[in-house]
């Protein structure tokens, strides 16, 4: 039986070098992946993991187990070093869109649709792209999203309702620019 992410933690604070592995292996995806819908740039999200193992390496024993799960706590630190690029202004447009599913279709219309979303994402302001990130991206639950943010379990629950319209407007504008950019302009 593998151990959970608490006694890995519990572990790395110990000095265990195969424990931290563990983590890291385990956890690397969930912090990346966040740093990369936050900021937009793939580099700056490696930067971003690194960062965050790095503070578990040498503060692993900061955290508290009943107080948060592995993951928001994790999250939580790279919300931190996210927040900090943003304040540098460290910011690239989102590469090219990742990985699609293999039953699609047609993977080029795929491929477009998840770049109009990312790119919608981006332009939301911060707290908004956070709660749509944590909840939907993260699927972390109301309460642990609240935690990785620092505010009331309602705040999430308002910022959700409201980033997810503003992240739909979003998408439609960006559909109507590309629409209108395909007419020819004798037809206008």
């Amino acid at each position: 039986m593998e151990p959970g992410d608490d006694d890995l933690i519990a572990a790395c604070a110990a000095g265990d070098r195969d424990a931290f592995g563990a983590l890291y292996r385990r956890r690397r995806t969930d912090v990346y992946r966040f740093a990369l819908h936050m900021t937009g740039s793939h580099s700056i999200a490696e930067d971003i993991a690194q960062d965050v193992f790095l503070v578990v390496m040498r503060d692993a024993r900061r955290y508290r187990a009943g107080q948060s799960a592995c993951v928001p706590w994790l999250l939580g630190i790279a919300r931190n070093y996210a927040r900090r690029h943003a304040a540098q202004r460290i910011w690239h447009p989102l590469a090219a869109a990742g990985e699609q599913a293999a039953a699609d279709p047609d993977p080029l219309v795929h491929d477009e649709e998840l770049a109009r979303l990312r790119a919608a994402l981006l332009e939301l302001p911060r707290r908004y792209r956070e709660v749509i990130v944590l909840c939907e991206l993260q699927e972390l639950p109301y309460v642990e999203a609240a935690r990785v943010i620092g505010c009331a379990v309602g705040t999430v629950r308002s910022r959700l309702n409201r980033a997810r319209a503003r992240l739909a407007a979003n998408v439609r504008r960006a559909i109507a620019r590309e629409r209108s950019a395909r007419v020819p302009k004798w037809v206008l």
